[in-house]
């Protein structure tokens, strides 16, 4: 019976050789009997290496969809080599080459991205009411200046690798029971970078980076709260042998404020009024973030009722309007009374038909 070489690795008979590759990819890592020790596993693992084989050959695949055989007998995974890192020389990348070709792969000095930042930013209440800008200065790595990040003390001093002539791989052949193949991997000599420095940069000793304190300019938008992330583009780490630099994220810290509690953009603070402003009413001043400003305290005001200065909050982010200021008045009783003020009191209770005790008590026996 014909080997169904399409349903060895999942996949469908229209698959492209990139969805082939995945799946050989997924199950090659799964069943290599170096990682997989059950007793299936090599037999699983000869027969998807054998179907990628055939389906990853143009000329092979076309032959097996036409025919129902590509004449794979005596195909051996031990060919390929072991997996464990005790020594095995198994390498995906090179049997992707063999199966799937090389070409599409990068040849050359290769630039990385520099990593990215974090800055940890702590901010007055004040401070985030407003648009702002803040310099900070920040540890990391820039490209050389004396090199301009190529590592050598020169541009003389960087030749080509005789090794890979410049392509930073090398190219092997092997013969396996399906003839020659020709597999590719990095170049030993070079590193992969296809050139050779022969004198380092001596400031930043051939690595192209020197560790640097910078300063950098941070916008930081109205309405921002704890735990908030700026991203700063390109103000990370420079590139490695001129790829692009990372980016700065800058957290958001907020102090609390001797006044203030911030909930979302609204604003909350405690205000103490007396007894008499609390019955007869009055205009007290009370502090905002940009100044001072008047609440109107009406006749019969009780305790800890709340009163909302509209817009005096913190600014919506990146929204038009802004969150209110809440004012909670708490009366305050006085706790050293002279005579005439004694009497006065005594007076007031009397004309209302109540003692001071007794008015107390009725209010808690009523609420029960």
């Amino acid at each position: 019976m014909a080997k169904d070489y399409y349903n060895s690795l999942g996949v469908d008979k229209g698959a492209t050789k990139d969805e082939i590759k995945k799946a050989y990819k997924r199950l090659a890592k799964k069943y290599h009997p170096d990682i997989n020790k059950e007793d299936n596993a090599s037999d699983k693992f000869k027969e998807i290496n054998e179907a990628a084989s055939i389906l990853g050959d143009d000329q092979k695949r076309a032959q097996y969809d036409q025919f129902g055989t590509a004449d794979a007998s005596g195909f051996d995974y031990r060919d390929f080599g072991g997996f464990s890192s005790q020594g095995g020389d198994f390498d995906f990348g090179d049997i992707f080459d063999m199966f799937f070709g090389g070409g599409s792969r990068q040849s050359g000095r290769r630039s990385y991205k520099g990593s990215d930042l974090r800055f940890d930013l702590t901010l007055k209440l004040e401070e985030v009411a407003d648009d702002i800008e803040k310099k900070i200065k920040i540890p990391r790595l820039e490209t050389c200046e004396s090199c301009n990040g190529n590592g050598a003390k020169s541009s003389s001093d960087i030749t080509t690798c005789s090794q890979c002539n410049g392509s930073g791989r090398v190219t092997r052949t092997r013969r396996t029971p399906f003839g020659m193949f020709q597999t590719t991997a990095g170049c030993n000599t070079c590193h992969g970078e296809g050139k050779i420095i022969s004198n380092p940069c001596s400031k930043c000793d051939g690595q192209g980076r020197v560790q640097k304190k910078s300063t950098v300019n941070i916008k930081i938008p109205a309405g921002v709260d704890n735990g908030m992330r700026l991203r700063v583009t390109g103000e990370g780490e420079s590139g490695i042998k001129g790829g692009p630099s990372g980016d700065l994220y800058v957290v958001i810290h907020v102090d609390d404020h001797d006044v203030f509690v911030r909930d979302g953009d609204d604003l909350y603070m405690d205000v103490p009024i007396s007894y008499t402003q609390a019955v007869l009413g009055d205009t007290i001043e009370v502090p905002t973030l940009d100044g001072k400003t008047n609440l109107k305290i009406p006749q019969g005001t009780d305790t800890h009722t709340i009163f909302r200065i509209r817009s005096k909050g913190i600014p919506h982010l990146n929204h038009a309007g802004q969150g209110d200021q809440k004012v909670r008045v708490t009366i305050q009783t006085q706790k050293r009374l002279n005579k005439k003020q004694m009497d006065l009191l005594k007076e007031f209770a009397k004309e209302s038909g109540e003692t001071p005790s007794l008015s107390f008590f009725k209010k808690i026996f009523d609420k029960i």
